[in-house]
C-alpha cells in the first residue's frame, strides 16, 4: 500500500488515472479552472509540472472519484469501507461479548489498534531541506486562488497540527489557510474544532499556540483527519487503523509537534492569542462566496521539505469536488456506526448534490406507527456531523436510497404533506447556509415517505403491483426465443426518460 503521496501518485499513474501537464500554468485561477472541468467529467488526477512563480509541481484532483478514494484507503469498492466503520463502532461503544465469536472480533479490533500505534523516524524525508528565519518565504509554495472573487491564495489540504497545552494531546485537522504575507497566514476554523479549543486554552495561560502544517501527505491520513467520529483516539491512530499499520512521525525542527515523516512540505509557526486579520471571502462548499471573518494569524519561522517537493491542493465549491468524494466515502464508514446508534436504520445516504450533509435519505425496516419520525429525530442527534443536516427523508427498506428516481417515487406516492412532513424551527445551524432567515439558526424538515400503517392512516394501503411469478419465470426462459437476446436490460440512461443529465 502507498504510505506517502508519491506512492499514491505512482499507483494512479500505473492504473491510468493520472495526467502530467507540462505546459506553463498560472496558480491564480487557471489551475482551478482546468481541474474543475476535469472534476465535472470524472477525469484523472492532474500534476502541473510547470507552474508560474514556483519551482514546485502542483498535484490536484487525486481524490476526484470515489474509486480513487477507495484506492487511497487500500480498498477496491465503497462497500469495503463499511467494515472499517464496524471497527470504529466497536471502539466507540464497546459491548460485553455474548458469544465467543464476538469476543474474537473485538480482540481483532484491539490488535488493530496496537498495530496502528505511530512509529518514529529520526531522519525524515520531510526535513531534507530546512529554511528558517528571514529566509522563510511562503510565496515559493504554488498556492492556488480558485475563484476570481477570492481574497487571496490558499492552502486547503494541509494537516493543521496543534497540541492541548493542558493534556499534551495533539489535534490534527484540515482547515483552510489564507496567505497574508511572505511569512504569515490566517487559519479559518470553527469554534468547536480542536485547533480553536487549543488556542482558547493557550490564551487562558498566556501562551502562544504552536502550529505545524503538513502539506503533501498520504491521502489516507487526510481521510483520517477529516473523520469527525467521537472516538477517543488520536488522528494518528485513526490513520493507522485506516491503513493497517502505524504512521511514521517526525519531530518538528522548531516546535514541539510531530508531523508525518514523509510529508512533502512542513510549515512551523505560532499563533499569538488575540492576533487576528480579516480572512475571506472565499468560494465555499455551498456554491457561494462566504463572508469575511477575523481569523487567527499564524506566524511561520521555519519551512522544511523533501527534495523536489510536490504541492498537493484542492478547492471547495458546488459538487462535484474532491471534498464531496471524500464525504461519500465517509458516508460508508458512518453507516455501521449509525446503525449501532439507531437500530431500525437499514441504510443511509448523503447525496453529493445536497452538499454531502444537507439532506439525508434513510431506509428503515418499519415495524410500528411513528417509527419514521423517531428515526429522523434520532438521526439528527446520533453523530455531531449530522447537526447541520437540513432535510431527512425516511423510506422503506425496499427503496434503493442511492437511486433518486426511486426516492422521488416514494415521496410522491407515500407522502401526505399535512401528515408526513414535520418541521423543527430555529435550531442551531450552519453559518454558511444563506437560506436561513437568521444566520446560525435554521429549520429542519423530516419527511416520512414510508408505507403507512394504522393508525397513521384510516384506510387500507393499496397492494403493490408485481409481476406474476410464473409468467415472469416463463418470459426469462423464452427471452432469446422472442428474438430479444441482444437487448440489454441493465442500467438505463435516465436521459431516455426525459432527464437532462450530462
Amino acid at each position: 500500500m502507498a504510505r506517502d503521496l508519491r506512492g499514491f501518485i505512482k499507483l494512479l499513474e500505473e492504473r491510468g488515472q493520472l495526467k502530467r501537464i507540462k505546459a506553463l500554468v498560472d496558480p491564480d485561477l487557471e489551475i482551478a479552472e482546468i481541474s474543475n472541468r476535469m472534476l465535472q467529467a470524472g477525469g484523472p488526477g492532474l500534476i502541473f509540472e510547470n507552474v508560474k512563480g514556483s519551482p514546485f509541481p502542483v498535484a490536484v484532483n487525486l481524490m476526484g472519484t470515489v474509486e480513487r478514494i477507495c484506492w487511497a484507503m487500500n480498498m477496491q469498492h465503497p462497500q469495503e469501507l463499511e467494515e472499517l466503520g464496524k471497527k470504529l463502532g466497536m471502539l466507540q461503544q464497546p459491548k460485553p461479548p455474548k458469544k465467543l465469536s464476538q469476543a474474537i472480533d473485538f480482540g481483532k479490533v484491539l490488535f488493530d489498534v496496537v498495530k496502528a500505534k505511530p512509529g518514529r523516524d529520526f531522519f525524515p524525508a520531510c526535513q531534507q531541506t530546512v529554511i528558517q528565519g528571514e529566509d522563510v518565504d511562503l510565496n515559493t509554495i504554488p498556492m492556488i486562488r480558485p475563484y476570481c472573487g477570492d481574497a487571496g491564495k490558499i492552502i486547503t489540504l494541509g494537516l493543521v497540527i496543534t497540541r492541548d497545552c493542558e493534556t499534551g494531546i495533539p489535534n490534527v485537522g484540515v482547515y483552510r489557510l489564507q496567505l497574508q504575507s511572505k511569512n504569515t497566514m490566517t487559519v479559518h476554523w470553527l469554534s468547536v474544532r480542536g485547533g480553536a479549543r487549543h488556542l482558547r486554552k493557550a490564551a487562558e495561560r498566556g501562551k502562544k499556540l504552536e502550529v505545524a502544517i503538513a502539506l503533501g501527505v498520504d491521502p489516507l491520513i487526510i481521510m483520517a483527519a477529516a473523520t469527525p467520529i467521537p472516538v477517543d483516539l488520536s488522528e494518528w491512530l485513526f490513520a493507522g487503523l485506516y491503513g493497517g499499520s502505524g504512521v511514521n512521525l517526525a519531530k518538528c525542527k522548531t516546535v514541539d509537534l510531530e508531523v508525518p515523516a514523509d510529508s512533502e512540505i512542513v510549515l512551523e509557526g505560532t499563533i499569538t492569542p488575540g492576533e487576528v486579520l480579516p480572512d475571506g471571502p472565499f468560494g465555499d462548499h455551498m456554491g457561494y462566496y462566504g463572508g469575511v471573518e477575523d481569523s487567527p494569524l499564524v506566524r511561520f519561522h521555519c519551512i522544511t521539505h523533501r527534495q523536489d517537493p510536490i504541492y498537493l491542493t484542492t478547492f471547495s465549491g458546488r459538487p462535484p469536488k474532491e471534498e464531496a468524494m471524500m464525504a461519500i466515502a465517509l458516508n460508508r464508514i458512518y453507516t455501521p456506526i449509525l446503525r449501532q446508534q439507531v437500530s431500525e436504520i437499514v441504510d443511509f445516504f448523503l447525496p453529493m448534490e445536497a452538499l454531502s450533509y444537507k439532506a439525508a435519505i434513510i431506509s428503515i425496516d418499519k415495524a410500528y406507527p411513528g417509527q419514521a419520525r423517531r428515526a429522523a429525530l434520532a438521526f439528527w442527534s446520533a453523530l455531531p456531523q449530522f447537526t447541520y443536516t437540513k432535510f431527512v427523508i425516511v423510506v422503506d427498506k425496499e427503496i434503493n436510497i442511492r437511486d433518486p428516481r426511486q426516492v422521488v417515487w416514494a415521496i410522491s406516492s407515500k407522502v401526505d404533506p399535512c401528515r408526513d412532513v414535520f418541521i423543527l424551527p430555529e435550531t442551531p445551524f450552519d453559518t454558511l447556509d444563506f437560506a436561513s432567515e437568521k444566520i446560525g439558526l435554521g429549520g429542519r424538515m423530516g419527511i416520512d415517505a414510508t408505507t403507512k400503517v394504522y393508525p397513521e392512516t384510516q384506510h387500507e394501503w393499496g397492494a403493490p403491483l408485481e409481476s406474476d411469478a410464473d409468467v415472469a419465470a416463463m418470459v426469462d426462459r423464452r427471452w432469446a426465443e422472442y428474438g430479444l437476446a441482444d437487448v440489454a436490460l441493465g442500467e438505463v440512461d435516465p436521459n431516455v426518460f426525459g432527464y437532462d443529465m450530462q
